[in-house]
């Protein structure tokens, strides 16, 4: 039999209707359908062409009342000089312009794309293409599996859900709907989502991550955990390439490396560069030999090594410290982790037990076993409260306190030393009762404390003018030494109590 040649078109679906176009085929040989005349049975090497698509086929059933297009076979459709299809059997409707195409595998290449499916639908008014059994595609070295999905071959994107994992030779994206855009390389996903590679896990419950840079964007529920560092907030952006951070709203950095716990409104992090920060409210939680202290400040910072161990840490503006043992605020702090040293500068506060200590700067230097030594540099003034009224006082240019495994043993106020010193006794009932006030100044008081951190001797040095006086006639001027301040309001007594300025 000769080569069969039709073209058919339709000139006309009625009055007043745009015209539409029918399929053109060539074949081997064909026959019509002795059972359905509008059907053609054509085989032995099929052609088809509809509106800029070729259609290529071992043989097929072209119905031409419907005009639509039924292949077996060695299915190939060109859809342009990038994009083709490959299956077994087809099913083409010419007048909706939306094929079906069934396989064991299903091919679909788009340039630098391909997707794999049993069954695959193509609507070329849309350019796109749905599976809804099972899809697996790859696209340069990335990987992309679903189980219900579409491809868009115009804009050159994704959109799957169910299921869906994307992988490349970094990092494997687990979510259950993705949109990924092949050409951006961006995926961009609603709900909950994590990212995992050699160094971090990322989880976000909307956001964006490119594939190409490894730049992370995360707009809900966002939480990063890299070698250690941890971050939590409202909003992150975050690059693994410079394992930098950048977070927005309810942030909480965790460096369990160095125990430490910053959070606030605003955070950085760099773990390449070795810093961490927070601001806007910045609370941070350090715990050390067990026990915690609580820091609150407008920002802080914190700078570790290159082997992440902690070195540095800078507190500024409204600081208040809490631990068990002591409490403290001022205006700014730094800790030195290398050589366990707390500065407090800018009217700087220290209360321990009944004390409370003040001067222009204050350094507390640390042990294993707590305080070793506290500095108290310029305009010194330490004060104990004896009872609602009575305080005693030592003041001087500048003060050193001696501790032994967390102990006071005695405090030395150098300089212009002035001292208030109530005198107690126990009485038959073994109480404690006032019997008289030592005040005076020397050049150096030296105070000794026993064992319950009470005062219980106190030496003068250098020219002394020491004086004993009743109780209740200590002199006025005495009675509160000139820049007495008591701030035991100002203390916190809790945890909490460092966000209270």
């Amino acid at each position: 039999m000769k080569k069969i040649a039709i073209i058919l078109f339709l000139l006309s679906l009625g009055a007043g209707a745009e015209a539409q176009k029918l399929i053109e085929y060539t074949s081997g040989m064909g026959s019509r359908d002795p059972e359905v005349s509008d059907i053609w049975i054509l085989y032995r090497g099929v052609t088809a062409m509809h509106e800029g698509m070729t259609l290529h086929a071992d043989s097929a059933h072209f119905n031409t009342a419907a005009n639509s297009f039924t292949a077996f076979r060695h299915v190939v459709i060109e859809l342009s000089d990038t994009t083709f299809i490959y299956g077994d059997r087809l099913y083409y409707d010419g007048n909706t312009r939306v094929l079906d195409i069934w396989s064991d595998t299903v091919v679909f290449i788009d340039g630098g794309t391909t997707l794999l499916a049993n069954h695959l639908t193509y609507e070329r008014n849309r350019a796109t293409a749905y599976y809804t059994e099972w899809g697996h595609a790859t696209s340069e070295d990335r990987t992309l599996d679903s189980r219900q999905g579409e491809y868009n071959s115009e804009r050159k994107e994704f959109y799957i859900y169910n299921n869906v994992v994307l992988t490349d030779s970094t990092m494997r994206l687990v979510t259950d709907t993705l949109i990924y855009n092949t050409t951006t390389t961006i995926a961009h996903f609603d709900n909950a989502t994590h990212i995992y590679s050699d160094s971090s896990t990322i989880y976000s419950e909307l956001g964006d991550y490119n594939t190409d840079t490894r730049f992370a964007i995360s707009y809900k529920a966002s939480h990063v955990d890299n070698q250690g560092r941890m971050i939590d907030s409202d909003t992150l952006y975050y690059d693994e390439v410079k394992k930098y951070g950048k977070a927005f709203g309810n942030v909480v950095i965790v460096d369990s490396v160095n125990n430490i716990t910053c959070t606030g409104r605003y955070g950085e992090t760099s773990q390449a560069e070795g810093f961490s920060f927070v601001t806007d409210s910045a609370h941070v939680l350090f715990i050390d030999n067990g026990d915690s202290l609580f820091l609150h400040a407008d920002t802080v910072h914190v700078t570790n090594d290159s082997a992440n161990q902690m070195q540095y840490v800078r507190a500024h503006y409204h600081v208040k410290v809490f631990r068990r043992d002591a409490q403290a605020m001022c205006d700014s702090a730094f800790y030195s982790a290398p050589d366990s040293t707390l500065l407090l500068y800018k009217n700087p506060v220290v209360w321990y037990e009944h004390y409370q200590c003040v001067a222009d700067t204050i350094e507390l230097l640390h042990d294993t076993t707590g305080i070793k030594r506290a500095y108290l540099r310029t305009g010194c003034f330490a004060v104990q409260q004896v009872d609602r009224e009575k305080f005693n006082q030592l003041k001087g240019h500048q003060g050193v306190v001696y501790f032994r495994e967390g102990e006071p043993l005695y405090a030395d106020v150098i300089g212009n030393a002035q001292m208030v010193f109530y005198l107690t006794e126990e009485d038959s009932l073994g109480r404690e009762v006032l019997v008289g006030v030592n005040a005076g100044v020397g050049t150096t008081i030296r105070i000794y404390f026993d064992s319950t951190r009470a005062p219980v001797r106190v030496v003068t040095y250098d020219k002394p003018d020491m004086q004993t006086y009743p109780v209740d006639v200590l002199p006025e001027e005495l009675q509160r030494l000139s820049g007495f301040q008591w701030l035991t309001k100002r203390r916190p007594r809790k945890p909490e109590d460092v966000f209270i300025w």
